[in-house]
């Protein structure tokens, strides 16, 4: 473990200064052109527009209103409470914010409650899978995505990475939560508040030297185009991998899985016209806008050892050439290279004959009666665990910036 915090502080430190005149001379690979038509997405139709080029206008000139004005630490104290779907508003937010937020806070008018509910069963099976795929595979996966480590690395979210992680396994958590989307669900409040905090990262970041310098370029952060990549990178990414793992799915389970994640999508603030309708759309959209632009950068590089490093922390009997060679399982190679990932040669072959076995085992066991419950109220623990010491015992709340990661 000693190794393991050497590298966290190498590249949480000074280090990452010295790599800034890097990720200028060697840019991330440029994106292709957008192709995708709108003719495969939950819309049906659309206008065909760049999503490179299109934010999220309204909430984002509101926010950047109520940074300019000072409001932020007063919204942050109204809205710290609230927490389920079914609840008021506060009062006391300022009016503008308020409108806004009774508007986003609707379900689309395509929501279906029924592959909902389909969803909600997928993850009580899935969820051991689910669980492990969000937190490590997603997390270390977007440590490879450019723009979201940068923009992840120098907004204030940065600075505290267990923090950083903690609200956003929450995402994850509320998502496969029973009642997600229920009225006694989180998940509503929970895509309102990212959509806010979002819209205070784009008017920040762009303030900060350290962004600008590593940007490529883009002048706003996180536009249509990064959020559909970041969306890949959790069901798309887990979708595929379960299938890799051989992991029965009937077809009710993968459209509501799929589904979940499509009304998250539109919650987040994520056009229809850019939302896959099917797995196969989510796939060929998936190759477009994910699969070129994966690489390294120092700032990701920074985020994977302390995302390891919180991992470790998590289970202190896990060794540092384990997690390298589960991760490595769980990423791939060509993502492990791009992150730093150790090969581990003897224990990455293990752990690759090793996994489809226990996969197998416990499907076997499934079936039996009892087991899902039982497998469900385990898993539910070690997630509710797992968010626990993420959080240090505090409660997690999505808080709106007002300033950038300080250096």
């Amino acid at each position: 473990m000693a190794e393991l915090d050497r590298r966290r502080l190498l590249f949480a430190g000074g280090a990452l200064g010295a790599f800034g005149a890097l990720s200028i001379a060697s840019p991330a690979r440029a994106r292709s052109l957008w192709t995708w038509s709108p003719a495969g997405s939950v819309a049906g139709s659309g206008a065909g527009v760049d999503p490179e080029w299109v934010w999220d206008d309204e909430i984002d000139a509101i926010i950047a209103d109520v940074i300019q004005r000072g409001q932020v630490p007063r919204v942050n104290d109204l809205l710290r409470d609230w927490v389920r779907n079914d609840q008021p508003l506060p009062s006391g937010l300022p009016g503008d914010l308020r409108d806004w937020m009774e508007k986003a806070r609707k379900l689309p008018s395509w929501a279906d409650p029924k592959k909902l509910q389909d969803a909600v069963d997928f993850t009580r099976k899935k969820g051991l899978y689910t669980g492990a795929l969000y937190g490590l595979g997603s997390g270390l996966l977007s440590t490879a995505i450019p723009r979201e480590a940068r923009a992840v690395y120098y907004s204030k979210g940065g600075a505290d990475m267990k923090d950083r992680v903690a609200k956003t396994a929450k995402l994850g958590y509320d998502v496969g939560d029973v009642f997600a989307y229920k009225p006694q669900g989180s998940m509503i409040a929970t895509s309102v508040r990212t959509r806010l905090v979002h819209a205070a990262v784009r008017h920040l970041l762009p303030q900060s030297p350290g962004w600008t310098r590593t940007s490529g370029g883009q002048t706003i952060p996180i536009s249509q185009a990064d959020m559909m990549v970041t969306w890949h990178s959790l069901p798309t990414y887990v979708m595929n991998t379960l299938r890799q793992w051989k992991v029965p799915i009937s077809p009710a389970e993968s459209e509501g899985f799929l589904h979940v994640w499509q009304v998250t999508a539109h919650m987040l603030g994520i056009l229809d016209e850019y939302i896959p309708a099917t797995w196969d759309e989510a796939n060929a959209q998936s190759k477009q806008v994910l699969d070129p632009i994966i690489d390294h950068t120092p700032e990701g590089a920074a985020l994977t050892d302390a995302l390891l490093g919180i991992i470790a922390e998590v289970d202190a009997g896990l060794t540092e050439p384990l997690i390298n060679a589960f991760s490595r399982y769980i990423v791939g190679d060509r993502v492990g290279d791009l992150i730093g990932l150790d090969r581990e040669p003897v224990l990455k072959p293990v752990i690759s004959a090793a996994w489809p076995l226990v996969v197998a085992f416990r499907e076997s066991l499934i079936p039996l009666p009892l087991v899902p419950s039982i497998a469900w109220t385990l898993e539910e623990a070690l997630r509710r665990f797992v968010l626990l010491f993420m959080s240090e015992g505090r409660p997690i709340h999505l808080e709106i910036p007002d300033a950038n990661r300080p250096f």
